[in-house]
Order: C-alpha cells, then sequence, then structure tokens
C-alpha cells in the first residue's frame, strides 16, 4: 500500500478510518495466512464438486477518482486518485487474481459497484475528472477494462472473469439504468469478459442493494433481463436481489431473467439451502427473512470478534461452525426436557434439544408458537418473519416435539411433567415508563397491543418511543396503514437510530409516504385526558401538545422472569435455563443463540 503514497507523502498509513469504512493497511491476498486459508477453501470448494470464485473489491472512503464522499452516509472527504496511485490500484487487480489462480480459484471478479473504487470512476455523481479517467460513459469505463486488461495479461484465460455491477445508483446525479446498460455493454464489447454480476440500489438509502423485508422477492429482475438481453448468450448474467426461495430462483432462470442467481443471505441463513432444493426437501429450508443483522454486523458492529464471528438471527451455527462441528452429537442419555414459552428462543432449544435425542415438551400459552416474531410479522414490511415460525413448527412436528398451545404453566404443573431439564423462554412484556402520571388513563395503550388488535384506536394518534430500532416505526407505520393520523414524539434525536444502514431508507421511505411527523428529543413527563407533556432531552424546555384520541406508548420490553425465579426457588426442581428476552431484551439473533446453546448442553 505503500506505493500509493505521492513523492515526499509521509510513510505511515494511519489507521483512524470509522467502523464500516472498510480501509485496512493490508490486502488480504498480501497475508501469508490468509493465502493458505484460501488454498484450502479451494480444495474443500472442489471435494463438493462447486466451484470457488473470489471478488477482488477495493472498497474504502480514503481515495476515489475525486474528492467527492463516496457514499451519503459518511461525510469523509477521499483523496483524489493521481496517475502512479491509479497505476499501483490497477496492479493489485493483477496481483490478486494471480494469487487466486494460484491458491487454485476458478474465477475472480471485480467489483464495481457500492462504493468500490471503479464505482467512483463509473459514477458521474462521483467522476468529476477531466483527464482520461473522467467525462462521457466511454471514458468512466476506461479504469476497468484497464484492470480487466492487466488480470488477463497476467493469468489469460485460466480463470473466469466477471465484473459486479449496480444496475442504477439510486442516488442524486448518479447512472440510471440506461446509462449503465451502455457501459456494460461498452465493456461486453472488448471481449474481456465471461460473467457479469448485477444487483441494483443505494448503499444507504432507497432501494437498498442488500434488500430488506420490505421489498418482494427479486423486485429488480428486469434488470437481469435487460442485461441478458444486451450481452448476449456469451456472457452470463448473475443476478441477485433478496432471493430466499428455490422456487423463486427457478423462476428467474426459466423466465430468462438471468443464467446464474446469487443468494448469499440465503445461503448464510441455510448452508444446506441448495442440497435441501436439489432433494425436494423445500419444507425443511430456513428461510433468509431479511432482517439485515448479518451486514449490519460485517460493517458496524462494535464487538471485538466481528471479523471472525458472523452472525445470522435465525442460523446459531452461523459464525460457531467450528464448536458445533466438535461439540453437536447426540446425548448420553434421554432426557424429558420442558420448554415454557414459544418465541424464537424456546422454539431454538425445542429444535436443538430433539436433534440431540431428547424428548422436549413445548408449552407456549397463545394460540401458536411465534412469539415475538409473530407480533413482527404483522408489521408492514416484516411479513417475512413469520417464515422463521413456519420453519419452526415443520421442524418441531418432523423432530416430534410435543407442542402445546393454549397452555399456561406454573411450578406445580412443570413438577407433574416430571422433567430432568426445564427452559424458561418467557419472553417479556411491554415496559411502561416509571413515575409518569396518566399512563393509567384508558386512551393510554401500549404498541404490541394496538398491533395485536386488542385495543381500539381513535382517528389522531400520538406514539410515544424511547426504542431506537425497528419497534417505533413498525407500529406506527402499522396505525397509519389502518387509515389514522399518527405522529411520534421520540426521546432520541432520531427515529430508528439503530437501524443499520440497508434498512434505513425503506423504512424512512414509508415513514414520508405515509405523512408522519417525527418530533424529536422529546420526553414523556405527563398525560392527561387532553394533553400530553414532555421535557426536551437536552435543554429541559417544557413542551404540550393535544388533539390526540389515543397515545400509543413505545418503550421496548422487560424481562418476564417470573417462572425462573419461582423455579430457582423451588428444591423440587433442577436448576433451570433461562434463555431469550426472558433473561434480557435484545435481537433475534441473541434469543435463537441463546436457545440453541441450551439445547447444545442439555
Amino acid at each position: 500500500m505503500n506505493s500509493l503514497l505521492e513523492p515526499g507523502a509521509r510513510a505511515e498509513l494511519p489507521d483512524e478510518f470509522n467502523y464500516g469504512a472498510a480501509a485496512v493497511r493490508f490486502a488480504p491476498y498480501q497475508m501469508p495466512e490468509f493465502v493458505s486459508g484460501i488454498e484450502r477453501f479451494c480444495r474443500e470448494v472442489h471435494e463438493a464438486g462447486a466451484v470457488a470464485v473470489f471478488q477482488l473489491t477495493h472498497m474504502n472512503n480514503a481515495f476515489a477518482a475525486s474528492p467527492v464522499p463516496i457514499t451519503e452516509i459518511y461525510d469523509l472527504v477521499p483523496h483524489e486518485l493521481n496517475e502512479v496511485m491509479i497505476d499501483s490500484i490497477l496492479n493489485t487487480y493483477a496481483d490478486a487474481a494471480a494469487v487466486a489462480h494460484a491458491a487454485g480459484a476458478d474465477g475472480v471478479e471485480i467489483h464495481c459497484a457500492h462504493e468500490s473504487t471503479p464505482q467512483t470512476f463509473l459514477s458521474p455523481a462521483l467522476n468529476h475528472r477531466t483527464d482520461r479517467w473522467g467525462g462521457p460513459p466511454d471514458h468512466r469505463i476506461r479504469f476497468v477494462v484497464e484492470a480487466l486488461e492487466r488480470i488477463r495479461g497476467r493469468v489469460g484465460k485460466a480463470l473466469a472473469l466477471g465484473i459486479r455491477v449496480n444496475g442504477e445508483e439510486s442516488r442524486v446525479g448518479g447512472y440510471d439504468h440506461v446509462q449503465m446498460r451502455e457501459m456494460t455493454y461498452l465493456i461486453g464489447e472488448t471481449g474481456l469478459l465471461d460473467f457479469i454480476n448485477i444487483d441494483v440500489g443505494h448503499c444507504f438509502g432507497t432501494h437498498a442493494y442488500i434488500a430488506p423485508s420490505y421489498y418482494g422477492n427479486a423486485h429488480y429482475r428486469e434488470f437481469g433481463k435487460a442485461a441478458r438481453a444486451d450481452l448476449g448468450p456469451k456472457i452470463p448474467v448473475l443476478f441477485t436481489g433478496r432471493i430466499n426461495d428455490p422456487v423463486v430462483a427457478e423462476e428467474l432462470l426459466r423466465g430468462g431473467y438471468c443464467d446464474l442467481v446469487g443468494m448469499t443471505r440465503a445461503g448464510i441463513a441455510d448452508p444446506e439451502f441448495a442440497n435441501k432444493a436439489r432433494s425436494g426437501r423445500l419444507i425443511e429450508i430456513r428461510r433468509c427473512i431479511a432482517c439485515n443483522r448479518c451486514i449490519d454486523e460485517a460493517l458496524n458492529s462494535k464487538r471485538p470478534d466481528t471479523l471472525k464471528r458472523p452472525l445470522c438471527s435465525v442460523n446459531p451455527i452461523a459464525g460457531n461452525e467450528q464448536r458445533w462441528a466438535r461439540e453437536f452429537r447426540r446425548a448420553a442419555i434421554s432426557k424429558h426436557v420442558v420448554i415454557v414459552g414459544g418465541g424464537a428462543a424456546g422454539l431454538e432449544a425445542a429444535r436443538v434439544s430433539a436433534m440431540r435425542g431428547h424428548r422436549v415438551t413445548l408449552c407456549e400459552r397463545g394460540v401458536r408458537v411465534g412469539g415475538q416474531l409473530l407480533l413482527t410479522s404483522k408489521t408492514p414490511g416484516r411479513d417475512s418473519f413469520e417464515d422463521q415460525v413456519y420453519f419452526q413448527e415443520n421442524e418441531l412436528q418432523r423432530l416430534g416435539v410435543d407442542v402445546r398451545v393454549n397452555t399456561s404453566v406454573d411450578v406445580e404443573e412443570i413438577k407433574a411433567l416430571k422433567p430432568d431439564a426445564v427452559v424458561v423462554a418467557t419472553g417479556s412484556t411491554p415496559r411502561y415508563p416509571m413515575h409518569v402520571p396518566g399512563i393509567e388513563l384508558p386512551h393510554v395503550v401500549n404498541g404490541w397491543d394496538a398491533v395485536l388488535g386488542k385495543v381500539a384506536l381513535g382517528q389522531r394518534v400520538a406514539v410515544i418511543s424511547r426504542e431506537d430500532h425497528f419497534e417505533t416505526p413498525s407500529i406506527a407505520l402499522f396505525i397509519a396503514a389502518k387509515g389514522k393520523v399518527v405522529e411520534v414524539f421520540h426521546g432520541s434525536t432520531h427515529l430508528g437510530r439503530d437501524i443499520e444502514r440497508y434498512s434505513i431508507g425503506a423504512v424512512m421511505q414509508r415513514v414520508e409516504e405515509y405523512e408522519i411527523p417525527i418530533h424529536p428529543n422529546l420526553i414523556l413527563t405527563e398525560i392527561t385526558a387532553v394533553a400530553i407533556r414532555f421535557v426536551s432531552s437536552y435543554a429541559r424546555k417544557s413542551v404540550s401538545v393535544g388533539g390526540f384520541d389515543s397515545v400509543v406508548l413505545v418503550y421496548g420490553s422487560v424481562p418476564n422472569a417470573q417462572l425462573y425465579h419461582a423455579l430457582c426457588a423451588d428444591t423440587r426442581i433442577a436448576q433451570p435455563y433461562i434463555v431469550g428476552s426472558a433473561w434480557t431484551p435484545r435481537g433475534i439473533a441473541e434469543a435463537t443463540r441463546d436457545g440453541a446453546n441450551v439445547g447444545l448442553v442439555i
């Protein structure tokens, strides 16, 4: 990387880039340990009858075609590349391709989309150059063509060579679909390409290229068909865009939308996706729910093990494969495991326990298992969360778990079941603000009851929030979709502060479409029959509003752990386990892992 420095520049590269900026001191292909790892990876891929294709990615916010912020989510203005630096970067593509070839790869693709360095040359919004690297489309493709030529010059036809492109930039001043078609056609005409990988979208706004649950499967499939028409049969088209169902994938292939289907998140949610589809076991596929927790953790997590341990909301083995390969085995003694609560944690505890040979009884007080997965699935754009419930229901039936719905149990009833182990997965209940006068008034309700239809709402609804993730906008959008006039009074600086960047655009798009006003930095102090009173979060200024028929509180939730404490106090029952939100409310991924980990050790 030092070769990128201009004469006279300091020789030490800084490491001050923020989370998600993806700027590192050395490229992975320059690290011997990484190379030995991909050699093993290629061997195992080939033994499984598949091919190994590596993506070559210069993704950063530190240098670019022009000094224009690469993405609208970060303010960092990049350094403008000069000829020496461009030449050095182009050589790294050839160097990396040679390493991949030596390691046993079958192909490589250059990442030319979504914050990558080639994207900054292709984009009219980012490339303001007046030299040979900028200008009209046939000049802006020069960086990509030169990278392809250098790879071909190094490895010849030994590797399949492709590019990943964005079907349209979805940003002000960026290229649209027609302009991208012109550029990909021109690149295809060089004869350098063996395939093209196309997706569509923005890296922060709408439509996000890592499409969240608010979009349907293969929403932009027509872009794939257009690429096939432009490039002809000699350059196969891979299309990706929220595809989690083998039936949809088959429709895309048969309908001529693409030659290959990309399904990264689907493979994270269920690594056996393709094998199950091939053998007709569609009911056993654990479908990706498009919550985007995986990409959020990869880019923005502050967990120290983020680069080593990926995370999936529905697949607890993701990132823990070695541990499961080492520790998962049939139980030496089959036990009777009683699980109380059928939410994400309880279902996974039941599934893993049954897979290990235990006799499992699951007691759920509701009419159906699913817990907060079912609650969330009722809100706009989150219906895919019910897919995980379907998967678990089918799995528990296949594994012979005794599922008892409409069943509430206490300590004595649990003892009567004669369990060898008890897992408390009783979830959480809505949190109410403490010491706020008026929350007991009849027109004040909690958001969960509003979504479940347990309460009637008036026409003008105030949603009062102390929650920074999806819950507040989901409930507000649910109420607005019923034809109500909604306003949100939020305790933080902005709504959805903790929503990852690939979903926030879809959320806020819908908030804007329903014309829902957001009033930030307000903390509830009192509710009366005619007014709602707040204090501002920072200046402590008093604010009073009126005219609302209903007040909906969205304050997150608190653990429902009473049963667990009662079981711990009863010496006649062995030490119980507690999992999921009953321990402390977190995300679906944490609940799923909690349940799986307990199922693994019983």
